[in-house]
């Protein structure tokens, strides 16, 4: 069973996030008396979409796979389905917590509640999330 990201989820998370980047940009153009608020919005907006364009190839081929009893991500990361902690949904992302306080992000995921769902019902039944 594979998580890869989807490139929908990537998008609505960078819209929200360039949202609140414009809305950042004007406010601190604001406080600092500039005549020219708008100028921030156009800043947030510029920042986010070149940080979205750029780390795009990277970030879509982040694909977590579950297989015999482990969760298995990019970069040689491995948690073992009986030592996660909790799992919780933050945003497009799915946090995987560690027994032993390691944190993982499978991310941009088209539904983190059906993920949630898939890797809790592979835990063995004592560690599964009531």
């Amino acid at each position: 069973m594979t998580f890869a990201p989807d490139r929908t989820a990537y998008f609505r998370a960078h819209n929200t996030l360039a949202a609140i980047a414009m809305g950042a940009g004007m406010l601190v153009l604001w406080l600092a008396g500039n005549p020219h608020v708008w100028t921030g919005a156009i800043g947030g907006l510029a920042a986010v979409a070149l940080r979205g364009w750029y780390l795009m190839d990277e970030e879509l081929a982040q694909v977590w796979t579950l297989a015999d009893g482990v969760l298995t991500g990019p970069q040689g990361r491995r948690v073992a389905l009986a030592d996660i902690a909790r799992l919780r949904k933050l945003g497009t992302a799915v946090q995987v917590v560690t027994t032993g306080g390691d944190k993982h992000l499978i991310k941009f995921q088209a539904d983190p509640d059906a993920t949630i769902a898939r890797i809790d019902a592979a835990r063995p039944p004592e560690r599964r999330q009531p």
